[in-house]
């Protein structure tokens, strides 16, 4: 296992959530996969994506999405006792509300999550390749 090959990224402002929005563009989401621990105020995504970043296409690799300081989860178009539905993550981006942040999270077949937080504190991290 190759440790170099594991990226981590962490955005604080649009340019690194359009950075994280990237790479995970076309990532695989299960709905189980997707959990908000509201008493920590963290949200956090389990997806499956292409690494883009390196020169091998075909490299897959499982990652954590994770989004801080979240105080409120709206979805949409989400059936969530369908645990095993998968879906496909197309973009990351955000709208500057008053006081907060709205997160928006962009799927396929017109599901959408918005998370409001007080501030853009989101990572990347990858956990581990795929192995085909």
């Amino acid at each position: 296992m190759n440790k170099k090959y594991l990226a981590k990224i962490i955005a604080s402002d649009n340019e690194g959530l359009q950075m994280i929005s990237a790479c995970s563009a076309g990532a695989k989401v299960k709905v189980s996969d997707i959990k908000y621990l509201a008493s920590n105020k963290v949200f956090l995504l389990l997806i499956e994506r292409t690494k883009i970043e390196t020169d091998q296409e075909d490299k897959k690799i499982n990652s954590i999405c994770r989004f801080d300081f979240v105080d409120k989860v709206k979805s949409k178009n989400i059936d969530q006792k369908n645990e095993d539905l998968v879906l496909e993550l197309i973009a990351i981006d955000y709208l500057k509300n008053k006081d907060d942040y709205e997160i928006n999270l962009f799927f396929n077949n017109n599901v959408h999550i918005a998370l409001t937080t007080e501030t853009i504190e989101v990572r990347l991290e990858d956990q581990n390749e795929i192995k085909e």
